[in-house]
């Protein structure tokens, strides 16, 4: 599967979305080789950097855990939800400026 095709798969909704934030996270780490990986968009370059993935109420973020514990304050600060390697933003919540920063971290620190 390729991405434009996993993008394509998801509900009409939030497809605009999903372009929005692969063209985020590109511009963030264009040196970085679009795969599809472990069943979601990812962003590599000598290993896996972020990867991305639509979830029936909220887009999932994988930065890794140093790419969460990085942005920690911020996310608790945002109310957004995260675990060990995964952020949650709700849809209606994207925050593609943050999105862009965490890839161009996981670009810088995970390269």
């Amino acid at each position: 599967m390729t991405i434009d095709e996993y993008i394509a798969a998801q509900p009409e909704g939030i497809r605009e979305t999903l372009a929005a934030v692969r063209s985020t996270i590109t511009a963030a780490i264009p040196e970085a080789e679009e795969r599809f990986s472990w069943q979601m968009p990812t962003w590599w370059k000598r290993h896996n950097l972020i990867h991305f993935a639509a979830q029936k109420k909220h887009l999932g973020i994988y930065p890794g855990a140093e790419g969460v514990e990085a942005f920690k304050a911020e996310l608790e600060e945002k109310k957004l939800k995260y675990s060990k390697g995964a952020i949650q933003f709700p849809y209606d919540k994207t925050d593609l400026e943050l999105i862009g920063r965490i890839a161009a971290w996981c670009g810088r620190n995970n390269a």
